[in-house]
């Protein structure tokens, strides 16, 4: 089994334009026996509340939503570039018909308060401090409206970042 450290989220020297919107990274919440994950690309990295923060944005027809709201932890995981295949799988299959964990062989770790993977290269842990539904009511550009033409809005998660994990080399 792969080792992880823990490094402070202020050492943090990724690209996270790159990091979320290009590499995609698997959000995660569950525990041992009842967990989901899936693909996301949209998010943000910051600071809020005097807090380093992960934004996450999830629909409520998605799978992992109820997981979210059933826990209070949740994990991003950031995998390596010949992974593709297996952020597509996640991406594209839902955990209700498909052991996307099993045919991907993603390797679930259950030593932190949030599953993570074996085959993540950074991960972040977080604790959800705040949920947001996004209404359609508040965009300033109408042209939003386009992502969203089955009424599916996205929630918002905010979520302190506990812990980043870097696998030992």
């Amino acid at each position: 089994m792969k080792r992880f450290i823990e490094t402070d989220p202020h050492e943090l020297t990724e690209n996270v334009f790159r990091l979320i919107g290009r590499d995609w990274m698997l959000v995660t919440a569950g525990k041992a026996g009842a967990l989901n994950t899936m693909t996301a690309s949209w998010g943000a990295l910051g600071v809020l509340w005097n807090t380093p923060v992960s934004m996450i944005f999830v629909r409520p027809s998605r799978y992992t939503f109820g997981f979210l709201e059933q826990e209070r932890e949740y994990s991003l995981s950031f995998l390596g570039p010949d992974d593709r295949r297996t952020l597509q799988i996640c991406g594209s299959k839902s955990g209700r018909d498909t052991d996307k964990i099993r045919e991907t062989g993603l390797v679930p770790l259950f030593d932190q308060p949030a599953p993570y993977f074996e085959q993540a290269r950074l991960v972040l842990v977080c604790r959800k401090l705040y949920t947001h539904d996004l209404d359609p009511a508040a965009f300033l550009d109408p042209a939003l409206s386009g992502n969203y033409k089955q009424g599916d809005y996205h929630r918002m998660y905010v979520g302190e970042i506990l812990k980043v994990l870097r696998p030992l080399p």
